[in-house]
């Protein structure tokens, strides 16, 4: 039976959300309908769109519906930047290096197509940018700035921002800031309102929820231009609404929701076995390096990034997939030629270090005995990713 330790990337549905999926798929009805059918189609609707707003400590009305969390990080992103415009030209978007590509893909695309200016802010070696830092590029780059944007905690390895104290600064200077909670969300408590960002983007199948389904937070008191045009069915997005997906997505928020009200056990039981691997990796591959906050406060739950002297991460990851276990590299391949991952580029990590990484990512269902498995598999699958030697050519990815 294959391992499955890829859980950052998706975490298989909880059952409930999948029975909820499935019933809701036999409601007939569109919630834009005033007829009786679609009013029961619009009432699930709302009452899920309540549950996941209480799952962020949100209002409902600052749920928006999408099909996941890139379209959320692409609408509050392009959103905030092109509203700023409105009333004076502010072409600077604030970027911690190291964020996730569906942020940087969505920055560069305003930098080509829209006269955007992405100033790329350093992190230190452990992924997390110094509210210092933000607070002088504020200063340095005063009114042309349209928003700040930043992970909650990073996607590759693990590390948790203090996003509270970001937005603090930002918000002296007036200049909204959106949140990529998306690798955060189901594995620490959030709440939305409280940290005062303008916007939040979050994601249902990283909980246990459905592909295809995510949400934009936006704070009632913020505004973002529309991507998607044709009929205003939400705040700042048209299309027909996804009733069977926003019923399945609360049903793993309500999870989430139960975790963190103080029934929960699922994050303590899963970061006691995210520090069982860690221990276990050290131990069985001595020359393994733990990329990210080593503090057990400072990093997801469920996340182990380790970088692996003298080997291709990629060797390592089919080795293992061979043997049964289903990891990441947590960096991008393109036209099969291996990427040194951005994030650790952007933490300092030499090359040919950050050529070996892996991420461990455990979930629900991960159990100490699939733990130990790993553990005991990885000293003969290192031995043989390190005779297969590098690749020919590694991209570093230009910025």
């Amino acid at each position: 039976m294959p391992v499955y330790l890829d859980h950052a990337a998706t975490t298989p549905m909880l059952p409930e959300a999948r029975s909820a999926y499935v019933d809701a798929l036999g409601v007939v009805g569109n919630p834009s309908s005033i007829h009786s059918q679609g009013q029961q189609a619009k009432r699930l609707l709302e009452e899920s769109r309540e549950v996941v707003a209480a799952s962020v400590g949100a209002e409902p009305i600052e749920v928006i519906f999408t099909s996941g969390g890139t379209e959320s990080i692409n609408l509050g992103i392009k959103g905030l930047f092109w509203k700023r415009q409105q009333d004076a030209a502010r072409p600077v978007v604030l970027v911690p290096g190291g964020e996730h590509h569906a942020t940087v893909d969505a920055v560069e695309w305003l930098v080509r197509h829209e006269g955007a200016r992405v100033v790329w802010l350093p992190v230190d070696a452990l992924g997390r940018l110094a509210p210092s830092v933000l607070d002088e590029a504020l200063a340095e780059h005063g009114a042309a700035v349209s928003l700040v944007s930043v992970l909650w905690a990073n996607n590759e390895v693990g590390t948790v921002q203090d996003v509270a104290a970001l937005v603090a600064v930002a918000t002296r200077f007036g200049v909204p800031v959106h949140v990529d909670a998306v690798a955060a969300y189901g594995y620490l408590p959030l709440d939305f309102d409280a940290v005062g960002a303008a916007a939040m983007s979050i994601s249902a199948h990283k909980i246990g929820g459905p592909v295809g389904i995510g949400a934009l937070l936006l704070s009632r008191r913020s505004e973002v231009e529309p991507l998607i045009h044709g009929g205003n069915q939400q705040r700042v997005r048209s299309g027909t609404q996804d009733v069977a997906g926003a019923v399945a997505f609360a049903a793993a928020a309500s999870a989430v929701l139960r975790e963190f009200g103080g029934g929960g056990s699922f994050v303590g039981e899963l970061a006691v076995l995210r520090d069982r691997l860690v221990a276990g990796v050290r131990n069985a591959v001595p020359d393994a390096v733990l990329r990210g906050d080593p503090a057990a406060s400072g990093r997801l739950p469920g996340n182990a990034h380790f970088t692996f002297p003298g080997c291709e991460g990629d060797s390592l990851l089919f080795v293992l997939d061979v043997a049964g276990f289903s990891v990441s590299t947590g960096s991008a391949c393109q036209a099969g030629v291996p990427e040194v991952s951005h994030v650790l580029t952007a933490m300092g990590v030499p090359d040919d270090e950050a050529r070996g990484a892996l991420r461990f990512t455990l979930g629900h269902g991960t159990t100490a005995a699939e733990v130990d498995a790993l553990v005991a598999a990885l000293p003969a699958a290192y031995a043989s990713a390190r005779k297969a030697g590098f690749a020919d050519r590694v991209v570093t990815p230009g910025r």
